[in-house]
């Protein structure tokens, strides 16, 4: 009985016996069975010992990073039962579907806040928060805005895990957001079953100079200035099937902010933009060509990705997020070329802080991935054209080509199945 607090535990004990159920847990009985089994009272405040030393965190969620999140169809259902918002300071708000709300305080400035949670896509934790604040501030980047404060939000299974984990996920997150310039301020954080992590985010902008997603112009070209494939590596990962070099590579672009791509953005002219995280690069660019009336054509070869998305593909590695997304895009996207179908599911990855997908003039197209690519983004591409629409016409998304031929990142990726898996 070394450690036990006996007249707690006999004054928890006695309350749960006249309850006829656990004070922790009303769905067991007094004595439960962790008492039973192992001697250890839950409801004083006891605790099983918890294992110490490195953990696989994709190996403790069912779902990993932004594939987690719920999808677009269930969303719109969602907020169009909402009441619409009648403060004239709301410039953008949930009812447009944009990536982060806005909300004048004065002629000259503006607040921009977001929030996002998901959970772990890779094994560091150190290195998931990284990943998590590069992701929250993402919201803020997107629309051209600086990220100044962020509160921590974390579910933990503070039980079953060691708490030095969760204190490497948030000195992660602190990481990253130092580099950012974004003050942590502060947070909320619930014992849970599944590690989650995230940052509510607020910067700043001016109220007239918010890149908005759904601005593209006819004649516009788009540029994605990450590559597509995490939602795939991360859901070999927790197979056992992605390579340390692999996920090494995808967590050094997933943990890479979109500050740099954001700054040029702007500074190139750009007329709408929008990060591509979970609803992969397909539901994005629905949203996008929707919001602004307009269709697109999409170069498959131009497409940055990932060398283990081919491979991922050819192996059928691909999450039951992707088919939710596809169910909601696919109705707006096509492959001009039969041949090409085989790889639309790129279109519907989930992305874990992907890129921001761009839509500017095209005389500075090419001035802008030459910027970024000068600071070190190697993977930016101008992936495609805006086009426009008869009236009445719906937003359509053709992809061209056949191949996918803009990969980085380590061959041999992705492991085959073990033998005597089923294919």
């Amino acid at each position: 009985m070394s450690g036990v607090d006996v007249r707690r535990r006999k004054a928890v004990m006695s309350r749960s016996v006249r309850l006829g159920h656990c004070v922790c847990n009303t769905r067991q009985a007094c004595p439960c069975e962790t008492f039973r089994l192992h001697n250890v009272c839950p409801c004083a405040g006891e605790k099983m010992p918890v294992a110490s030393g490195p953990v696989a965190l994709t190996r403790h969620v069912r779902k990993a990073g932004c594939a987690s999140k719920i999808g677009q169809a269930d969303l719109l259902r969602l907020l169009g039962q909402l009441p619409p918002l009648t403060d004239p300071n709301v410039l953008v708000g949930a009812s447009a579907g944009d990536d982060a709300g806005v909300y004048r305080i004065s002629d000259d400035l503006a607040l921009v806040q977001t929030v996002d949670v998901f959970t772990p896509c890779v094994d560091d934790p150190r290195l998931f928060g990284r990943i998590a604040a590069a992701n929250s501030v993402s919201d803020v980047y997107a629309m051209g805005g600086r990220p100044v404060t962020a509160l921590s939000v974390v579910g933990f299974p503070i039980d079953d895990l060691d708490g030095a984990v969760l204190a490497e996920l948030i000195l992660g997150g602190r990481e990253k957001l130092d580099e950012a310039g974004c003050a942590l301020v502060g947070g909320h954080s619930w014992q849970d079953e599944e590690i989650k992590l995230g940052f509510a985010v607020t910067g700043l902008i001016h109220p007239t100079r918010a890149v908005l997603r759904g601005a593209a112009r006819p004649g516009d070209v788009l540029v994605l200035t990450k590559p597509l494939g995490t939602g795939m590596i991360a859901f070999a990962a927790q197979l056992g099937r992605a390579s340390a070099e692999a996920l090494a590579d995808a967590g050094d672009v997933m943990s890479t902010l979109n500050r740099d791509a954001a700054e040029a953005m702007v500074r190139h002219g750009a007329h709408a933009a929008t990060d591509v995280t979970g609803f992969g690069l397909g539901g994005h660019l629905v949203e996008m060509m929707r919001g602004s009336g307009c269709a697109c054509t999409i170069d498959l070869p131009s497409l940055p990705v990932f060398r283990a998305v081919p491979e991922c593909l050819a192996q059928g590695i691909l999450s039951g997020a992707d088919e939710r997304n596809e169910a909601y895009a696919m109705g707006w996207i096509r492959a001009e070329d039969p041949a090409g179908e085989s790889l639309l599911p790129v279109f519907y990855d989930p992305q874990t802080s992907g890129g921001l997908l761009v839509s500017l003039p095209p005389e500075r197209a090419a001035a802008l991935c030459d910027d970024l690519r000068g600071r070190g983004h190697d993977a930016v591409r101008i992936i495609g054209r805006v086009a426009g629409l008869e009236p009445g016409a719906e937003s359509r998304i053709v992809a061209t080509g056949t191949s996918l031929e803009a990969c980085r990142g380590p061959a041999g990726a992705i492991r085959p199945p073990p033998p005597g898996a089923a294919p």
